[in-house]
């Protein structure tokens, strides 16, 4: 049976490094193991751009990230899917491609995604919303920004990942401006290699517009997360927190596998 590990953290932060590295450490161990990236279920550019007008002039809803900016039920088929590989069987995880469209990104044809063949020990499943919920419609915070209405309401959807996960790990930061940073940065670094990227002033735009889910949402996934927390790792502003600090703390707690 698959034993699914859910890892929450902001944009940047290194989930994507942790779970790379997690799969490496139980293939060594004879574990398999593979990930998956909630980025990977986002809408294709044309049907996100279709969600931005129903929506229009909602901030949240205008590009991708947000509650209702994933095809929920494309990521409920791939996890189901990947749980109950057999012997000799496969099937295919999405791709996205973050530098289409100038950066806002589409789904990548069919022939770029990755096919993952016979059964999976573990399924590693991340990112940045993974694990928030909705607020009640009475939360103050709705009231003073009613454009987020419309992402908690998508947001209960989401349930339909999180009640396939086993445990949970949770990375985060003291201060948000530190995510604001990581993203520019990261938009820099891609610049530099040659890659599509956005500016530093779209990539402010962007990750800004994160901000006010995380406040909403995340003190709501600290005392409630969606199943058993093996472990909250905070994470210093320079993300000094070296891998094998976290990686032997999952590794230790998650069950014996194989």
């Amino acid at each position: 049976m698959t034993w699914i590990l859910g890892i929450q953290g902001p944009q940047g932060c290194g989930k994507s490094t942790l779970a790379s590295a997690l799969v490496e450490e139980w293939g060594r161990a004879g574990v398999r193991a593979t990930a998956v990236s909630i980025d990977d279920f986002y809408l294709t550019h044309a049907e996100q751009e279709a969600l931005a007008s129903r929506h229009a002039g909602n901030p949240y809803l205008r590009y991708r990230g947000y509650p209702g900016t994933h095809d929920v039920a494309l990521g409920r088929r791939v996890i189901d899917a990947l749980a109950s590989l057999g012997v000799g069987q496969s099937t295919d995880v999405p791709a996205y491609d973050k530098s289409a469209h100038h950066g806002r990104g589409d789904r990548a044809p069919a022939s770029a995604w990755r096919r993952v063949t016979d059964p999976v020990d573990v399924l590693v499943v991340e990112g940045w919303m993974l694990g928030f919920t909705p607020v009640d419609a009475t939360t103050e915070a709705l009231a003073v920004d009613p454009a987020l209405r419309a992402p908690n309401q998508y947001l209960g959807t989401y349930r339909a990942w999180h009640e396939r996960l086993d445990a949970f790990v949770r990375m985060h930061v003291n201060s948000l401006d530190t995510v604001v940073r990581w993203r520019i940065d990261s938009e820099r670094a891609r610049r530099e290699r040659g890659e599509p990227a956005l500016s530093d002033a779209d990539a402010r735009d962007y990750i800004e517009r994160f901000l006010p889910a995380y406040r909403l949402w995340s003190p709501q996934l600290r005392a409630h997360p969606p199943c058993r927390e093996l472990t909250a790792i905070e994470l210093a502003e320079d993300r000094s927190l070296r891998p094998q600090d976290a990686l032997q703390r999952i590794l230790w707690s998650a069950p014996r596998q194989g």
